[in-house]
C-alpha cells in the first residue's frame, strides 16, 4: 500500500469536494462530515492532511485560485512588465467576482498560507516593474497599494447586484493605480529614487558583490528610496554654512 500516493489522491478529492461545498453554501457548508462524505474519506484523514477547518479553508482557497489562473492564463507572458501587470490585475478582479467565497478567504485580515500565496503573486509583478525601471515607489509600498486597490475593487463590485455590476470600474481603478506607481521615464527630480528602486530589484543578480556587500548595498538603497518619507525636517543648523576652520 502506497500511503503517499493515497494521501495525494485523497488531498485532491478533498479540495475538490470542499470547493464545491463552498460554492454552493459558503464556509458554513464546509463541515467535516459533509467534506468527508463528498470526498469519500474518513474524518481523521481531514485532520491528518489539513490540521483543522481553517487549514482546509486556506488550502481550498489556494487550490481554487491556482486552478482558475491555470484555466484563464492561456496567453504567454509579454516582454512588457506593465502589460503583464494589467493582465494580472484583470485576472485578480475576475477571480474575485467569479469566486466570492474563495476570495473572502484569500483576503481575510490575518496571516495565512492562502493570503501569502496572493501576496507572492503580487510581489512577483511588482518586482518585475521595479527591475525594468518602471516603479516609482518602494516595492513594499507599491504592493500594499495594489492590494488595497484590487481588494477594494472586487469588494465594491461584489456588493453590486449582478445585473447592475459596472466592470468598467475595474479598468478605471487599474489605470489610476498604474499612474500612481509607475513612471514612463524617470524625471530629474525622481531619478535618484527610481534608479535606487531599479538597482534594489536587481541586486541579487550582481555577482561582483559578496553577500555581505549586497546586504549593505540593500540597506543603503532602502534608505535612499525611503528618504523622503523618513527624513526629519531640516533645522536651521542643517542648512547654515559650516564655519571654516581658522
Amino acid at each position: 500500500m502506497n500511503l503517499e500516493s493515497d494521501d495525494t489522491s485523497a488531498h485532491t478529492r478533498i479540495l475538490e469536494a470542499a470547493e464545491a461545498l463552498l460554492r454552493a453554501g459558503g464556509p458554513a457548508a464546509l463541515t467535516t462530515r459533509a467534506v468527508a462524505a463528498a470526498a469519500g474519506v474518513q474524518a481523521p484523514t481531514l485532520y491528518r492532511l489539513f490540521q483543522d477547518k481553517q487549514g482546509l479553508l486556506d488550502a481550498t482557497a489556494e487550490h481554487g485560485l491556482w486552478k482558475y489562473v491555470a484555466a484563464q492564463s492561456t496567453r504567454q507572458q509579454s516582454a512588457d512588465p506593465l502589460e503583464n501587470f494589467r493582465r494580472a490585475f484583470d485576472l485578480h478582479v475576475a477571480f474575485g467576482v467569479d469566486n466570492p467565497a474563495l476570495y473572502a478567504i484569500l483576503t481575510a485580515p490575518r496571516a495565512a498560507p492562502a493570503n501569502e500565496t496572493g501576496l507572492g503573486v503580487l510581489r512577483h509583478f511588482v518586482r518585475a516593474l521595479a527591475a525594468a525601471g518602471r516603479l516609482r515607489m518602494e516595492e513594499s509600498r507599491a504592493a500594499a497599494l495594489i492590494q488595497a486597490v484590487a481588494t477594494g475593487t472586487v469588494m465594491t463590485l461584489n456588493a453590486m447586484p449582478p445585473e447592475a455590476r459596472d466592470m468598467g470600474l475595474a479598468t478605471t481603478a487599474r489605470e489610476t493605480l498604474i499612474a500612481a506607481i509607475t513612471a514612463t521615464s524617470p524625471t530629474p527630480a525622481g531619478a535618484p529614487e527610481v534608479a535606487a528602486i531599479t538597482l534594489r530589484a536587481n541586486l541579487d543578480t550582481l555577482a561582483a558583490l559578496s553577500p555581505g556587500e549586497r546586504q549593505l548595498m540593500a540597506e543603503w538603497l532602502d534608505r535612499i528610496v525611503g528618504a523622503d518619507r523618513h527624513r526629519p525636517p531640516l533645522s536651521r543648523d542643517d542648512i547654515s554654512p559650516s564655519p571654516r576652520p581658522a
